[in-house]
Formats: C-alpha cells, sequence, structure tokens
C-alpha cells in the first residue's frame, strides 16, 4: 500500500530539520568527516552513511575510538564545517515554502551546533526563523525525540500538533518518537528505507495552506489532463 500523503490533515506547527532538509550540505559534510575517518583509521565508504542527522559529539561518542576526546573532536569539526560551505544550496522550493508560512508556526530542529546552522543558512540563502532548536540544546540528539518536543514546546504546541520534515532515519525515529508526523524529504539520495511513511523530492510539488484558524495543510497541486 502507498503512504498517504498527509494533505488533509492540519497542524498547528511545521518542525525542520535542516541539513538534507531544507538545505543540502552532504557534499560539505562528507569531505570535513572523511578527511577525519581516514585520520582515524575508517573506512570513509562505511563510516560516512552512519554520521548524518546526529550530533557529531555523539557519533564519535558511539565509535569509541581509544584516546579520543569526543567534545574536543566533535568541536574541531565543527570549525572545519564552518570553514568549509563549498557546494551548501537551499533545497529546490525550500525558500518559497518558508517564505509562505507564518513565522510563529515554523521552527528548524536541527543536530548542528547554532553556529554551523547560522553559517550553512547564510551559504544557502535561506532566512533565519523566529525560533531554532540546536544540538546546543539538548543533552541527548536524534533519534531521541529530546529536540523535537522541544521544538514543539517553543512554539507553544503539542508534538502530535506538528509536522516535521526530515531526511535520515534518526531524525525520523526522533520526530515519531515525540509523537508528530513526518514529511520525508529525499533530495539529498540517503540510501534509507523509509517504509510506508509520506515522502516527497523536494518542495516544488507541494505548498502550504493557512486556514482561518491558523492550522495548516501540506497541499499537492493538482494535475490535470
Amino acid at each position: 500500500m502507498p503512504p498517504q500523503f498527509p494533505d488533509q490533515k492540519q497542524y498547528a506547527a511545521f518542525l525542520f530539520d535542516m541539513d538534507g532538509t531544507i538545505l543540502s550540505s552532504k557534499a560539505a559534510a562528507e569531505r570535513v568527516w572523511g578527511h577525519w575517518a581516514e585520520r582515524h583509521g575508517l573506512d570513509p565508504v562505511r563510516f560516512l552513511p552512519t554520521m548524518h542527522g546526529k550530533r557529531g559529539v555523539d557519533t564519535i561518542r558511539q565509535l569509541g575510538l581509544p584516546g579520543i576526546d569526543p567534545v574536543l573532536e566533535a568541536d574541531k569539526i565543527t570549525q572545519a564545517e564552518i570553514d568549509d560551505v563549498d557546494g551548501v544550496v537551499a533545497i529546490p522550493g525550500a525558500v518559497s515554502f518558508l517564505a509562505a508560512l507564518p513565522p510563529d508556526r515554523w521552527a528548524i530542529v536541527t543536530s548542528s551546533t547554532k553556529a554551523l546552522a547560522l553559517r550553512r543558512l547564510d551559504a544557502a540563502g535561506l532566512p533565519v526563523p523566529r525560533f531554532m532548536v540546536t544540538g546546543d540544546d539538548v543533552t541527548i540528539g536524534k533519534p531521541n525525540p529530546q529536540c523535537y518536543i522541544l521544538g514543539a514546546e517553543v512554539l507553544g504546541v503539542r508534538p502530535a500538533e506538528c509536522l516535521v520534515f526530515e531526511d535520515v532515519e534518526a531524525g525520523v525515529q526522533a520526530g515519531e518518537a515525540a509523537g508528530a508526523g513526518v514529511m520525508v524529504i529525499t533530495a539529498a539520495g540517503h540510501k534509507h528505507d523509509f517504509g510506508n511513511r509520506p515522502s516527497i523530492d523536494d518542495y516544488t510539488t507541494i505548498s502550504p495552506a493557512i486556514r482561518g484558524d491558523g492550522l495548516m495543510i501540506v497541499r499537492r497541486p493538482q494535475i490535470i489532463g
């Protein structure tokens, strides 16, 4: 059975992951993390697919590398990512989609640090939202739902009233564990099996509609003929 597109469901707020969801930073991130992996004797081909969507400190800590300080290493990687934004661009349609939303009804919820998030948003020509939850704001990262619970809280709504936009399994799991609906964005090309979850490639095929009561709907244009 194909996934049911949530074009009739009403939401109080939208929560967007950043990397791979509203902007493309995969090439830049994999350059930085690939070099780091090689220096530490890891196979980049096997390692790189595992690091997307998570806080850097959590990724490094889970590796259990001897003699490595995860916090210090994550700080170094973050600075390298801030320095390398070559090829960071907005996902098609994201600029206009975000511009159509009430500014108090959406937030970015990213595993990136705030400094890196601001750098990549600027590089991609995307607006800095009124509300943003970053990896600096949580004690444990995705797939733990803490970030999306906090994202709903800062908007003054319940997670169950939100639609989360995500691109990787850790984020999808975090959104669902928080109790939110999830829309998968596939533009980044991650090789994940998202099962029977609604998905779109980018934002060119959808638009938001805001009802008189402030609730929002995701709509797809009708194809005639």
